[in-house]
Order: structure tokens, then sequence, then C-alpha cells
């Protein structure tokens, strides 16, 4: 027994001679049997519940439908105005193509529109749009190379050239401007490899209203972004319909079912464009927007703006946006479309 131990065994002894000096017998000594297997209840507060979301829009559903992305390769000449479908995207690139002209790699997946076009080529900077995605890109055509590295990015391929399913062409416009898919047979051919669903990409706000740039940003309310010589698309916040709707240069974009074209949220990208070694039919050099690297970048969303840092380790990589801070951007959840402005030769203006 310890010093403290028999100082306090001669307390207790004291006590109880004591109460016997009082006269009568000494109380029963009470016993309590404490079971050390028993512990109060430590559970913590309940989880709090994540809501189910789109993954390419990070909008609430109540379910996510179990289908792979779909990409689709959708022109932007002035011969293929107005365009089919391409208001009902998750997501759309713009990405600059050869003549000073601009394609679209539009993605679906929590929409199913009856028709989409026109549809185009792959381009090289394809791949590593769709990479991370692991899902369908349906095109027309193009060179083996480029076709090729679809695949290597661990996409299937759809292709018209190929005879596969989900083409059609119409009279109503010349060739080669005349060709439409259906995202239904497009998906009908997906094989078991297919990631279903897709795979979250961008980061969305939990609710609306306070993503980084509604929350923190600069006024923006309206984004002029210079693509090329040819090639201009201007941005403007709608603060009735909480989006940004867009024009091609000073004419407002519209689809076939004339629906005004708009965003949720508009990311720039600055990123370098190079000429790869193969030429268009015209002889013209194809470039390509390298996006393995990193640069700066803005996000647009709730008519403010926040300068980003966009990254992107491989080609099956996801972009990743980063704020000065070093944080995760967060989009507002919705429609994004991403604008690959070529380094020099592109710019934008925010207003």
């Amino acid at each position: 027994m310890t010093r403290t131990g028999r100082g306090a065994g001669a307390v207790l002894a004291a006590v109880v001679l004591l109460l016997a000096g009082c006269g009568g017998e000494p109380a029963a000594p009470t016993t309590v049997t404490v079971d050390a297997d028993v512990s109060a209840d430590k559970a913590g507060p309940p989880e709090p519940e994540v809501p189910t979301v789109w993954p390419l829009t990070g909008v609430e559903t109540d379910e996510v439908a179990d289908r792979p992305a779909l990409a689709v390769k959708i022109e932007n000449a002035p011969q293929a105005r107005p365009q089919t479908g391409l208001e009902q995207a998750d997501v759309v690139w713009e990405e600059v193509v050869e003549g000073g002209i601009t394609r679209f790699v539009a993605v679906y997946h929590s929409q199913v529109p009856p028709s989409v076009g026109p549809v185009r080529s792959v381009r090289p900077m394809d791949p590593a749009i769709v990479g991370p995605l692991h899902g369908i890109l349906a095109y027309t055509g193009g060179q083996e190379p480029f076709v090729d590295a679809v695949g290597a990015a661990g996409v299937q391929s759809v292709v018209m050239d190929h005879g596969d399913d989900g083409f059609t062409t119409t009279r109503a416009r010349r060739a080669p401007h005349n060709v439409y898919g259906s995202p239904e047979e497009f998906w009908a051919q997906a094989d078991d490899d297919r990631t279903s669903p897709p795979p979250a990409q961008l980061v969305f706000a939990r609710e609306p209203g306070t993503g980084t740039a509604t929350v923190t940003g600069d006024a923006a309310t309206r984004l002029d972004v210079r693509l090329t010589h040819a090639s201009r698309a201007v941005w403007e916040w709608n603060a009735d319909e909480g989006h940004y709707v867009r024009s091609e240069g000073d004419s407002p974009a519209v689809s076939a079912d004339e629906v005004r074209l708009s965003a949720t949220n508009v990311v720039l990208l600055s990123a370098t464009m190079e000429n790869t070694p193969f030429k268009d039919p015209a002889g013209v050099p194809v470039p390509e927007t390298k996006l393995v690297g990193s640069g700066e970048g803005v996000v647009a969303s709730g008519g403010k703006q926040v300068t980003v840092t966009w990254s992107k380790e491989a080609v099956e990589a996801p972009l990743v946006l980063t704020g000065a801070d070093g944080a995760p951007v967060e989009l507002e959840p919705g429609r994004s479309w991403v604008e690959l402005v070529p380094v020099g030769s592109g710019s934008w203006e925010i207003g």
C-alpha cells in the first residue's frame, strides 16, 4: 500500500471506531457492484445526409441513371447553326480546330435528347477531354492516329465511318453539315467496360448559391471570349434566370428548338495550342490544345468570377480547378461550359 493509501485507510478506521463509540451496532456495510463491461452510450451525432446528385452537374435527383457518359462531337461552323441538343448537355467543351473555327464536345448523362448534331469528326485533344469519363465518344470519323488515341484513353468510339448505328443524314443541310445522331442508339452500343454512371469530373457546391465564385468572387456580368480571329463567344449574366446566356459574336446562340444556349458555370482555361504534323483535306495543319499540364483560368458562376489554376496530370485524369488559397473551386450545381482559349492567340475580357 502506498503512503497515500495507508493514510486514507487510517482515516477510515478512525471513523469506524468513532461511530462504534457512539453506541449501538454499526450499520452493515453496503456493497455496490460495478460491471466493468457496462459503459455509457457515447454514440456521436448522426451522419449528415448526403443528397443524391447527377455526377456531371451536381444537381440533386432522386435516382441517377445507370448509363455511361456519352460525348458527341458537334460542329460550330456557321453552316451548322442552330445545333440540335446542345441545350441538354451536362457539360460542353469548346475547342479550336483548323481554319479558325471551333467545335464542341457535348457530354450527356442526366438528359437524353432525341437527336444531336450536326455530328463531325474527332480531333487530337478529344481523348484528354473524354478520357476521365471512361464512356463513349460518338463522331463521324477522323484520321487513324486520332481514332486510336480515343481507344488508348479507355474510351469507346461509336463511329459513322465504321458502320456503327445511330447516325442519320438530312436533306435539309448540305454535307458535311447534315449528320445527326441518336443518343439512345449510341448508348445501346455501350460495351461492358464502360463506367456507369460516370465519375464526377468537377467539384460542385452542395447547395445552390454557395459556389466559390458566387460567394467570394468579383462581378462578372459579361465574358467576352476571343478564341480565334473568326470565333468569339460572349456570355452575359441573366439574373432573372440565374445563368449565363451565350452569343456567337453579336448573335444570340439558340438551339434548333429555339432555346437560348446557357450555362450555370462558364470555365475559361488558357491553354497552349500547337499544330500537329497532320493536315486536313485542304492542307491546313490540325491544331491540338494541350490539356495535360497546368495553366491559368477563370470560373464564372452566379454573376461573379474567380481566377483559378487548372491542372491535369494525365490524359485519363480529371481536370482540377484550385483557387488562390489552394483549395478546390466549387461550381454551382448545373450545366457547365468549358472554353479552351489558346495562349497568345486567344483572350478574354470580363466586365
